[in-house]
């Protein structure tokens, strides 16, 4: 018999590049997004927002799979919108990277001993992987 096979991770720990800044000042920038649905991707094209502009879907999809945002544990559609453009685009790849890779982290090597470790990849992309 072989190892026990381990549990799908499905809730990926994040911290935002800038943070999200509420009305009161202050910064979140510690959240959790959960591996999308065939229903996050599907219900967000019936809404009118995107079908007038399809750069809304973005929106859209992350604020149905952001689960925490600091203190903020019903995360909206007003608070994606709120987020400065670096934060929406580290959320975008992570996205990506957990939904279409499967992983949140990349194996490198190091340059003088050959080592091979784990480190969280990089941002940059977006959530429908265009």
């Amino acid at each position: 018999m072989g190892a026990p096979a381990s549990p799908l991770q499905t809730e990926f720990n994040f911290t935002l590049p800038r943070g999200y800044v509420d009305a009161q000042g202050k910064v979140h920038r510690d959240g959790c997004m959960r591996l999308a649905t065939a229903m996050d991707e599907i219900a967000p094209m019936r809404d009118p927002r995107v079908r007038d502009n399809q750069a809304y879907l973005t929106v859209l999809i992350l604020s149905r799979v952001v689960t925490r945002l600091g203190d903020i544990v019903e995360v909206s559609t007003n608070t994606i919108e709120k987020l400065f453009t670096s934060d929406l685009a580290y959320l975008q790849d992570l996205y990506r990277r957990i939904n279409t890779d499967g992983v949140n982290q990349t194996n490198v090597a190091c340059p003088n001993c050959n080592h091979v470790f784990a480190v969280q990849a990089a941002p940059g992309g977006n959530p429908s992987g265009e």
